[in-house]
């Protein structure tokens, strides 16, 4: 009985340190959602979170659970580790994801909660492993791996084809008059970008959460062939989006200022076009199940609708630093994350001794 016990308390333990991290997900990806309408003042901080807080939890009523079920069940084959070390595996993999959102979000630097976290899961099932062979899921890896460039992209084509076809449509109103009804129009892109976020972000922590209570045999969940992940309950479903809520409503001042002002400066019209852009691509990848990174789609918005008026109006060497922080997450997060495992093991191993 004092192992069962000692089981439930570890996977709440994981459970909590899951919610924590959708909490720093919420707050570090913020700036995704609110940079531009911000930096455009169409609203205030304060109400821009409240905003945006509210359409990232209410994204559960429209989308599945398909990217849930990739990071879950088709990036690491959890089954091949060691049933008394899964755990460790699962919470060191959030340590590690963690830690690197809390260094890129003291240094301002807009990176990937997602590829954190697939960074993270990754370094510690590695760790654990002692090896590579068989241990990865080709077909979710090479999804994920190919949006980490295609994501960026697909958001500076259409952040630049929407801003050019809204100067040529507007091509005859005056300043004043598509200032006005851009700003208005950006309450409906900002929300709709906030949908896509917590669309797509919240599943991440919800495929883990639900590993962690199948690895644990709670609530009558378990593990499927090769790993593959049972179905999500609802109750699951609800957390995730109530913590990302919470940690976007605590807002990430640093990284908005990056997003909103230092890449290009924006206005009304072009802060519509790329949330716009960015809600598209987000709609379209968590709709086919693909975990993508928000930073990475609106970044490439952005870029591309400041690339519509002159390429200098781009900030390229602050774009070059971002990009460098993106190719260093997954490796960095997988880092932290091996570490994070050896240590609890060692914990786990010392505490074994002296009971």
């Amino acid at each position: 009985m004092p192992e069962i016990n000692a089981n439930v308390i570890l996977v709440l333990l994981i459970v909590v340190v899951a919610l924590v991290f959708d909490f720093t997900n919420g707050f570090h990806d913020a700036a995704n959602s609110i940079a531009t309408v911000v930096s455009t003042r169409v609203l205030s901080p304060r109400y821009a979170v409240m905003w945006a807080a509210t359409f990232n939890f209410v994204a559960f009523a429209i989308f599945g659970t398909r990217v849930a079920r990739t990071i879950g069940g088709d990036l690491v084959r959890i089954d091949l580790i060691q049933q008394n070390q899964r755990l460790y595996v699962l919470c060191a993999a959030l340590l590690g994801a963690i830690i690197w959102n809390l260094i890129t979000w003291y240094l301002g630097l807009p990176t990937s909660s997602s590829h954190a976290l697939v960074g993270g899961y990754a370094g510690a099932a590695i760790a654990a492993y002692h090896g590579v062979g068989g241990l990865l899921k080709p077909e979710g890896w090479i999804k994920t791996l190919v949006f980490i460039v295609a994501s960026p992209v697909i958001g500076f084509i259409m952040g630049f084809g929407l801003m050019v076809a809204v100067y040529w449509i507007f091509h005859r109103w005056t300043p004043a008059q598509v200032d006005r009804t851009f700003r208005r129009g950006q309450l409906l892109s900002a929300a709709a970008y906030s949908l896509g976020h917590g669309g797509n972000d919240a599943q991440k922590t919800m495929g883990i959460i639900t590993v962690v209570l199948a690895t644990g045999g709670l609530f009558n969940l378990h593990l499927g062939d090769k790993g593959s992940l049972p179905a999500i309950p609802l109750y699951v479903v609800l957390t995730a989006h109530a913590a990302i809520a919470l940690g976007t409503l605590s807002g990430g001042w640093r990284i908005v200022h990056t997003m909103g002002s230092k890449i290009t400066k924006l206005r009304p019209v072009g802060g519509f076009c790329a949330e716009t852009a960015g809600a598209i691509t987000l709609f379209g990848a968590t709709l086919a199940g693909i975990p993508v990174s928000t930073t990475h789609t609106i970044t490439g918005a952005i870029a591309g609708v400041g690339s519509t008026t002159r390429l200098s109006a781009v900030k390229w060497r602050v774009a070059g630093r971002i990009v460098w922080a993106w190719v260093l997450t997954i490796p960095a997060a997988a880092a932290f994350a091996a570490l994070s495992f050896f240590i609890i093991r060692l914990i786990s191993v010392i505490v074994g001794k002296v009971s």
